[in-house]
């Protein structure tokens, strides 16, 4: 008996192990440009492993989450944020019996979008762009695995699964992308796309505040009374006083928990309501079957607004975001203004693609340090181009 384990042995465990609502990679759409799959890997895993191997995906080192990466070593960035999404992600699909590779591969893609200067960067974007179809992030990632990240000779883009790209496109936002990515927008996104949002929602709520308390933007005596920080403190904290690092720890970790045990719980109820007999039973159901408890989802929206409150519009932030907005629009006027100023490779591009777009693909592909060196090398006397 070998003990190589290939693709199809892989295929096999899905089968048994998974829900009968969960997709197989056995039975994926395949991708848009025909390819023979892996030996040693399902289809979901490769596309798994193109996202990690993927420029974009490691430029998101050097993105900002919420402090830009000269404000400390410590805080979170866009890619470590992106590692935590995956690892709820994968506990969630696990205990609900869904396929974590799938859902692995859908959270380290949703943010690989994302421009320099977080949430900042993409709203000068798009402000920038308003005349020209505008600039999301959710977007953004569609279009940098299916089209702009150049790996392969043979075609553009990462080439993943249809399952995967769904997936993606289905990332929940004010933005619909169901028709600038060709996709049906009656349908709803499978178990692993809505675990993917989920997971998203509650890291940036839980970790933010994680890094709100480290940069003492956050006293633990402000959260006094808000009731999800109430649910696990436990006589820890004296108002006032910032809090020792072990001590913020052990408080995230139960928060985290919280949240993630009322997900699963919560989520199992509702699917086991529908009781789905298939993935499209869940894509075509009447409403989301992810989510939170009523009472824990009232708890959740009460520290996402403290966190706006007392984090997101903090002068230290918005100095921050101001500082950006200025770095950006600076860039997107000069290389509009003599677009001979973009790479030559960059240029070449506009065949395709609008200068606009193309300016606003070029900056938001870069880091929050590569636009911070572009900006010298352009308005800078002293720096060399």
């Amino acid at each position: 008996m070998s003990v190589l384990r290939k693709r199809e042995d892989y295929e096999k465990i899905e089968d048994a192990a998974l829900a009968v609502y969960a997709l197989r990679s056995q039975h994926s759409r395949g991708r848009r440009y025909p390819q023979g799959e892996s030996v040693y890997r399902t289809a979901y895993q490769r596309d798994r492993d193109r996202i990690i191997h993927s420029a974009a995906f490691r430029r998101l080192e050097y993105k900002t989450q919420v402090f830009v990466n000269d404000e400390g070593d410590y805080f979170r960035t866009r890619l470590t944020h992106t590692l935590e999404v995956a690892q709820i992600g994968r506990t969630v699909a696990r205990a609900l019996g869904v396929n974590e590779d799938l859902v692995e591969a859908i959270c380290l893609a949703h943010d690989l979008g994302h421009p320099p200067f977080g949430h900042s960067g993409e709203e000068t974007l798009n402000a920038l762009m308003k005349d020209h179809g505008g600039f999301n992030h959710n977007l953004q990632s569609y279009r940098v695995v299916t089209a702009l990240e150049r790996r392969y000779a043979e075609f553009p883009g990462l080439n993943l699964t249809h399952e995967t790209l769904f997936g993606i496109a289905k990332h929940e936002t004010h933005y619909d992308l169901s028709a600038a990515a060709g996709l049906d927008p009656a349908l709803r996104a499978s178990l692993e796309g809505q675990i993917a949002n989920a997971a998203d929602e509650l890291a940036y709520s839980a970790h933010d505040l994680d890094d709100g308390l480290s940069a003492g933007l956050i006293l633990p005596g402000m959260l006094k009374g808000l009731a999800i920080w109430e649910r696990v403190v436990d006589g820890v904290v004296r108002p006032g006083v910032p809090l020792p690092e072990v001590s913020r720890h052990a408080l995230i970790r139960e928060l985290v928990g919280l949240l993630v045990n009322d997900l699963i719980e919560s989520t199992a109820r509702r699917v086991e309501a529908l009781d789905p007999k298939s993935p499209e039973a869940i894509q075509r159901s009447s409403a989301p079957l992810v989510g939170h408890s009523e009472e824990m989802a009232v708890m959740a929206k009460g520290l996402k607004a403290f966190l706006y409150e007392h984090m997101y519009y903090s002068f230290r932030v918005v100095r921050m975001k101001k500082r950006a907005e200025r770095f950006i629009e600076s860039l997107f006027h000069t290389l509009m203004q003599d677009p001979r100023q973009l790479p030559p490779e960059t240029r070449l591009e506009g065949i395709t693609r609008s200068m606009a777009r193309i300016v606003a693909d070029y900056i938001g592909s870069m880091t929050d340090r590569s636009a911070l060196l572009e900006y010298q090398r352009l308005f800078d006397p002293m720096t060399r181009p």
